[in-house]
């Protein structure tokens, strides 16, 4: 008979205040790890890919459940919002549909339930769906850590396939947004093997807004996930399309662009030669749907 895959043993601590679930996870190491959706640590745990002998609940410490809108600050949700919440909120709605769009796409909405946003980005993973949006919209993540609190751009957060910037006793405890440009469109595309579920095969984000002082008159920026080490953002197609008129002409170039950008493995899911000629196509449409939001505005 074949044995059937579980949870090694492990204690739960629920930690009362930040300053002791920075000081466990820096005593324990990789002995002890921050618990707050749990949709991946299980998994994870189930497979024997990691063994840890504590796990430390933080989801109910103090802004780690919170969404807070400002118009002059912004945007800050905490890390253990769930993908179901962040996607729900009227102001996540209203001010940053793209992040919504990219909540609403992960896994299935049972697991939505549980999943937050904290550990989609704190995992690492170079096909977090939520990673192209944090990316594109500018997110600044604010960690916490035996030396305190610091706030790191997104942009600086991913260093490899299940790699971060956090240091040895920091979690995350929030993602923090600025206020979006008036009139800015976006929108997120996925391609999976299936309609809705699955990991992605690859994910773009396209966000763009009107700005006077770029060439074109417009800025775009677009995020790309599960084409790389990390997720990115094609910033030679973002320049491209700021130095020129936003036409046909443009978009294919920038998906020409963002597709250069790319370095993606070829796996079960798809070959590498697909996932490239797929980031460029999935451009070449965000790029054609933003700008139609942007023209009806």
């Amino acid at each position: 008979m074949l044995s059937r895959p579980g949870l090694s043993s492990f204690d739960y601590v629920r930690a009362s205040t930040l300053n002791e679930a920075s000081h466990l996870l820096k005593e324990h190491g990789e002995a002890a790890r921050p618990l707050m959706g749990g949709t991946d640590l299980f998994a994870r745990m189930r497979d024997g890919v990691i063994r840890p002998q504590i796990l430390l609940d933080v989801k109910h410490l103090p802004g780690m459940r919170e969404i807070v809108y400002d118009e002059q600050a912004g945007l800050t949700i905490g890390a253990a919002v769930t993908m179901n919440q962040a996607a729900r909120h009227p102001d996540v709605q209203a001010h940053y549909p793209l992040l919504a769009e990219a909540a609403n796409s992960v896994a299935a909405y049972q697991l939505r339930n549980r999943a937050t946003l904290g550990g989609n980005l704190c995992n690492g993973s170079p096909a977090a769906d939520t990673a192209p949006a944090v990316l594109t919209l500018e997110g600044r993540f604010v960690l916490y850590g035996p030396a305190g609190e610091r706030e790191l751009p997104a942009s600086q957060f991913f260093l490899g396939p299940g790699k971060t910037a956090l240091q040895p006793g920091e979690l995350m405890t929030a993602i923090r947004f600025p206020a979006p440009p008036d009139g800015a469109a976006a929108k997120y595309l996925k391609l999976g093997r299936n309609k809705a579920g699955d990991l992605s095969i690859v994910g773009v984000a396209v966000f763009g807004f009107s700005d006077t002082t770029a060439p074109s008159s417009y800025r775009f920026r677009i995020g790309l996930a599960s084409v790389a080490p990390v997720p990115l953002r094609a910033t030679e197609a973002e320049e491209a399309l700021a130095a020129n008129p936003p036409d046909e002409e443009t978009f294919a170039l920038a998906a020409e662009k963002a597709m250069e950008s790319a370095s993606p493995i070829g796996d079960v899911r798809a070959g590498a030669i697909y996932r490239r000629a797929m980031v460029r196509n999935l451009t070449l449409r965000g790029l054609r749907e933003v700008w139609e939001q942007l023209r009806k505005a």
